[in-house]
C-alpha cells in the first residue's frame, strides 16, 4: 500500500448518489460507502454501477466494488466431466428401456423462477459455527421487492418436491449478477449454475458477475478481471434489452 492516508469512507444519504466505483478503498478491498436504503431504485442504480450491498446484522448497509473483480464469462464454464456425468443422471428421464421399467421422471426437477424466496431463505441459512450471514432480514424484503418487479430471480433444484440446491441473482438487460447459492445435496448448486448459465447463453447474455474470487468459482471457470475492465463490460449489457423472463423455461447443458 502506498503512504497516502486513506479517505474517510462517504456516508450516502437516502438522496445522495452512491459514489464512483473508482473510489473505493483497497483495503478492505472494494469498501466504497455506507449508509442509504435497499430500495429497488437504490439496488439497480448501484447494480448498474457495478456496486453491491454487503454487510452484516448491527452494521449500516456497506457498499462495495471490488477490483479486480470476479466474473464468469458463459463460453467459459467448465462443464467437468463428473457434473456432466450427475446432470445425465439426475435431470433427464431415463429412456433407455421401454415399457414399465422406464421412468419418465428426472431424479432432480430443475426449475425457473419457481421458488424465490425460499430459496432466499436456504441461501441465508447460516454455514458456519457462529451463525452468522450476510442475508439480513433487509437484504432478504429488498431483493423479495426486486423479484416482484422482475430484477431478481432464482434457479431451483428439487429431489422428490423437496428443495435441494439453488441459486439467485439480479439481472438489468442482458447482464446477471449473482448473489448467493447453496446445495443441500452433492452438486446440486453446480446443477444450479450450470443450468443458468444454459439458459443465459440460449437468450444472449455473455457475462455473470461472481464479485469476489472464490476456489469453487475458478474450478468452474470464473476468473479476475480489473474493475475498469468490468465496468466497460456491464455499461454496454445494462443497455441492451432483456429478455421476458416470465417466458423464459430452464435450459440444461448438453451433457
Amino acid at each position: 500500500m502506498s503512504g497516502r492516508p486513506r479517505t474517510p469512507l462517504p456516508w450516502v444519504g437516502r438522496h445522495d448518489m452512491l459514489p464512483d466505483p473508482r473510489l473505493a478503498w483497497r483495503e478492505p478491498n472494494g469498501l466504497l460507502a455506507a449508509g442509504a436504503d435497499l430500495s429497488p431504485e437504490r439496488l439497480l442504480e448501484a447494480y448498474s454501477r457495478g456496486i453491491f450491498p454487503w454487510y452484516s446484522d448491527g452494521q449500516p448497509v456497506l457498499w462495495w466494488s471490488p477490483d479486480p473483480r470476479m466474473v464468469l464469462y458463459l463460453d467459459e464454464f467448465r462443464l467437468h466431466r463428473s457434473l456432466a456425468r450427475t446432470i445425465r443422471r439426475n435431470c433427464f428421464a431415463d429412456t433407455r428401456t421401454d415399457g414399465p421399467a422406464a421412468d419418465a421422471t428426472p431424479r432432480w426437477q430443475v426449475t425457473l423462477n419457481g421458488a424465490f424466496d425460499e430459496v432466499m431463505r436456504a441461501c441465508a441459512a447460516p454455514r458456519d459455527a457462529d451463525g452468522g450471514t450476510w442475508i439480513t432480514t433487509d437484504i432478504l424484503s429488498a431483493y423479495q421487492g426486486l423479484h416482484r418487479l422482475g430484477h431478481a430471480h432464482s434457479v431451483e433444484v428439487r429431489e422428490g418436491g423437496r428443495l435441494v440446491g439453488g441459486l439467485y441473482g439480479v439481472s438489468i438487460g442482458r447482464m446477471f449478477y449473482g448473489e448467493s447459492m447453496f446445495a443441500r445435496v452433492t452438486d446440486a448448486s453446480k446443477v444450479a449454475l450450470a443450468a443458468l448459465v444454459a439458459t443465459l447463453r440460449e437468450h444472449g447474455f455473455r457475462v455473470i458477475d461472481c464479485q469476489q474470487n472464490t476456489g469453487h468459482l475458478a474450478s468452474l471457470g470464473a476468473r479476475e478481471i480489473p474493475r475498469e475492465a468490468f465496468l466497460q463490460e456491464i455499461a454496454g449489457l445494462i443497455r441492451q434489452p432483456g429478455p421476458d423472463w416470465q417466458a423464459m423455461r430452464i435450459e440444461l447443458p448438453h451433457a
